[in-house]
């Protein structure tokens, strides 16, 4: 089997005997989609700029405690406890994503959202991926009675072409 990878407006394409792939990767003989929400900051990186906020808060809070300011620290402490949760709630969702891999035979779908896998195997040759409404809504993958919505994290407008896509792969798989 030979690759080709060639570098078209902006995107990378991938080639695998005629192929072509905007949004997968090929590694080997399996085709893999990372569908993820597009974060700017990392977990890691909020909690940095979490404990360098908090720092800078509760230091001119004290500054103003120590001049005779005495609500000053009370108030910047309940500031830097719902910064705190509103950090943690963006971290939890930060990761969230879908990984659609195409594996021999096998087609594996793996969402996540805060923290929580969900994971579910189709058989290749009974696989349907088709718009769960319209052109421009989430696709549904199914096959022997269980569906799985996919989609989220590509831009409505893209995903026909991400379900033409998939339904290449299975095909030519």
């Amino acid at each position: 089997m030979s690759f080709r990878t060639v570098r078209t407006a902006n995107l990378w394409v991938i080639s695998m005997t005629g192929l072509v792939f905007r949004f997968a990767t090929v590694s080997g003989q399996s085709i893999h989609w990372r569908l993820a929400r597009n974060c700017s900051i990392s977990p890691a990186q909020l909690g940095w700029i979490f404990l360098a906020l908090s720092s800078v808060s509760l230091g001119i809070a004290g500054f103003f405690w120590a001049l005779g300011a005495k609500l000053v620290l009370p108030f910047a402490c309940l500031e830097v406890l719902v910064l705190g949760l509103a950090f943690v709630v963006y971290g939890r969702h930060a990761a969230d994503g879908e990984r659609i891999t195409l594996l021999g035979s096998r087609l594996v779908i793996e969402r996540e959202t805060a923290g929580q896998l969900e994971r579910a195997e189709f058989p290749r040759s009974w696989v349907r991926v088709e718009p769960k409404a319209g052109d421009r809504s989430l696709i549904t993958v199914s096959a022997q009675g269980r569906s799985v919505d996919v989609g989220r994290f590509v831009r409505p407008e893209l995903r026909p072409a991400l379900a033409s896509e998939i339904r290449m792969a299975l095909r030519a798989a």
